[in-house]
């Protein structure tokens, strides 16, 4: 069974951090671009961040430049996304996901553009 499971959310106060962790099971995740994404209540799921299998293109929503990193490690076949001065509007459901295309350093990921999903992890950014 393909699954991808995120870890590492939780409650943090503004201006702190939290990493998350997307670990792969049934597949080989070096062969896919890995999308994060985030959906807020009442609002549509939007990309975050991704990679693509390589390594070598990464993406950032301009509301996360500069604050968020994307990673991975495929000794471990995990992707994280170490994300700094956080925000209370950074408060959501994050999602990874993988999917076959490039991941472009310019162009946000797309949610049809990804194959297999995780069942999200609740970040939370409240003083």
């Amino acid at each position: 069974q393909l699954q991808l499971v995120e870890s590492g959310g939780g409650l943090v106060q503004p201006g702190g951090s939290l990493r998350l962790s997307c670990a792969a099971s049934g597949f080989t995740l070096h062969h896919y671009a890995i999308g994060w994404f985030r959906q807020a209540p009442g609002k549509e799921r939007e990309g975050v961040s991704c990679i693509d299998r390589s390594g070598d293109s990464t993406n950032y929503a301009d509301s996360v430049k500069g604050r968020f990193t994307i990673s991975r490690d495929n000794a471990k076949n995990t992707v994280y996304l170490q994300m700094n001065s956080l925000k209370p509007e950074d408060t959501s459901v994050y999602y990874c996901a993988a999917g076959p295309y490039y991941c472009s350093a310019y162009v946000s990921p797309k949610v049809y553009e990804y194959s297999y999903w995780g069942q999200g992890t609740q970040v939370t950014v409240s003083s």
